[in-house]
């Protein structure tokens, strides 16, 4: 097993042990999030369902071939059948406009077209169905919406997506919230039953800012887009 696969694999098993808890900030040094007490019904959730634990924050971008999942290299570009050229590392999108990407989940991999169609404020009201008023209190959430389409070869049903954060002005991030369980507000399913080539899903991520603050942009840190790969990769961003 590569050191990859067992850095993933540790991950993974560390997402489990704490799943069902609220994770409230953002990265600290790239590789951590403090999660909180556990929430009612609608649970936040500390990790993706691929096991990630923590969104990476961006690392060098250089790359060699075959570094990452699916020999993506990161910087290639290399065209993609459906979905035009694959994005590189750290490539900055304007909303609105896609970025095709190379995807894994769990066994599943094919190719998405991922949009970050708007980003939308919201009031800490919002929340109160979560019963985390006590660890939001100061932070206002602000909604990011985004669609994946399937421009590959794969079905990809009940693949989840996500690995999404938001940017503060200036470039920080923003605090991140992963709801477990349905939250109307901003709904995050995975992608379902027959997503096959040309299905598109419209989803929603959770991105706390202190109060005063504005979420303005969006990061995408899932495979190979992060800092687990070697040598390491930058997110996608749209702002």
């Amino acid at each position: 097993m590569s050191s990859i696969s067992m850095r993933k694999t540790t991950l993974a098993a560390a997402g489990l042990a704490v799943a069902g808890t609220l994770v409230l900030t953002g990265c600290k040094d790239g590789n951590e999030e403090v999660p909180a007490a556990p929430a009612a019904p609608s649970a936040a959730a500390s990790a993706p369902a691929d096991g990630y634990a923590t969104p990476p924050a961006g690392g060098a971008s250089s790359a060699a071939p075959g570094a990452s999942a699916g020999g993506y290299d990161g910087a290639s570009g290399a065209p993609a059948a459906g979905g035009g050229a694959v994005a590189t590392s750290g490539q900055s999108f304007k909303i609105g406009q896609a970025a095709t990407i190379p995807f894994t989940s769990g066994s599943k991999s094919g190719q998405l077209a991922l949009t970050v169609t708007s980003i939308e404020a919201g009031n800490p009201a919002d929340l109160a169905s979560l019963n985390v008023a006590d660890k939001v209190k100061g932070q206002t959430p602000f909604y990011i919406h985004y669609t994946a389409k399937n421009t590959g070869t794969t079905d990809l049903s009940f693949a989840s997506v996500g690995h999404i954060k938001g940017l503060l002005d200036g470039g920080a991030e923003s605090g991140v919230l992963l709801i477990a369980g349905k939250f109307d507000k901003c709904p995050n399913e995975s992608l379902p039953s027959g997503f096959t080539t040309g299905k598109t899903q419209a989803s929603c991520a959770v991105a706390l800012a202190p109060t005063g603050a504005k979420v303005t942009g969006a990061e995408y840190w899932g495979d190979p887009y992060n800092n687990l790969n070697k040598p390491a990769q930058k997110g996608l961003t749209w702002k």
